[in-house]
């Protein structure tokens, strides 16, 4: 099957709320990459020690720095359900939402269990498992991929620290704008400090390497507020809201109104389909959630 192929049937119409919900062996097929896709590290997300906190639902896991400084990853909140902070996030959406790095699926599964419409990407097959064990859609994928619905997306989320894949957050926040439709949403958690951080990690579970050697160092970043707004702007994404809920910081942007053009445009071929036909309609109109 072709990969247009099996993004419809992924986004297949269904009468239930697991109207998104893939079948099992898309989990292993990846797209051809976006022309923009730097070398990321996502083999590292779809191996040890990842996978094992994942299935576990807790850590210890962190990324590691090159100087061996270590960054902390809340692998049980992200493996519990949405709190407070999330729905501050999920609030704020509007149409239907691609969750970018959607870890362990908690928020697709809230926006599923509200019946909303939402798809979740992520390079790990225990993240995709997790996330459909718990009623949401996901596909194994990259953003930099070729993606469903381009262009046509109402939110995009970056939370968890996912405004950092790639390393390069001005490459990441380009291929977000190209995924939103004009006047979408993109909803940043941001790092609590001023920073604009580029540096090497690798996944590290606190104990002393007993396997395989571990994968090399992948490009991260973590961005604060306002070094997000600075990469932001030249994308025609422009701040609409700004908020702290449990000491997260989170940043609502829009994406100009304006067409913009590319010169990697977006696979069109099943975009009207995806984000139209293909969810059903969103019943709960009093929802900024509700479908359009």
């Amino acid at each position: 099957m072709s990969p247009a192929g099996r993004d419809r049937d992924v986004l297949s119409s269904r009468p239930d709320h697991d109207v998104l919900s893939p079948p099992h062996h898309d989990r292993a097929t990846l797209s051809p990459p976006h022309p923009d896709a730097p070398p990321w590290g996502a083999d590292s997300w779809s191996a040890d020690p990842y996978a094992v906190a994942l299935r576990n639902g807790h850590g210890p896991l962190f990324l590691r720095r090159t100087d061996g400084w270590l960054l902390p990853l809340d692998v049980e909140r992200w493996c519990a359900g949405a709190d407070a902070a999330d729905l501050s996030a999920l609030h704020r959406c509007e149409g239907p939402v691609l969750d970018v790095g959607c870890g362990p699926g908690r928020l697709v599964a809230e926006l599923a269990a509200r019946g909303h419409r939402a798809l979740g990407i992520d390079v790990s097959d225990a993240a995709v498992d997790r996330t459909l064990r718990l009623g949401g859609s996901a596909l194994r994928r990259s953003v930099f991929e070729t993606l469903p619905g381009e262009g046509r997306w109402g939110t995009v989320l970056l939370v968890d620290g996912n405004i950092g894949i790639g390393g390069d957050p001005s490459r990441l926040l380009r291929r977000t704008a190209d995924l939103l439709a004009p006047g979408g949403l993109l909803v940043v958690e941001t790092a609590p400090q001023d920073i604009d951080e580029r540096v090497h990690v690798r996944l590290d579970d606190g104990h002393a390497p007993t396997g395989p050697a571990p994968a090399d160092p992948f490009p991260w970043a973590r961005l604060g507020t306002p070094a997000l707004l600075g990469h932001a702007r030249p994308h025609g994404l422009h701040p609409v809201d700004q908020w702290d809920a449990d000491g997260r910081p989170f940043v609502a942007l829009r994406r100009s109104r304006a067409v913009r053009t590319t010169s990697h445009p977006p696979d069109t071929r099943n975009s009207a389909a995806v984000i139209s036909s293909q969810f059903p309609r969103n019943t709960s109109g009093d929802s900024p959630l509700a479908g359009s």
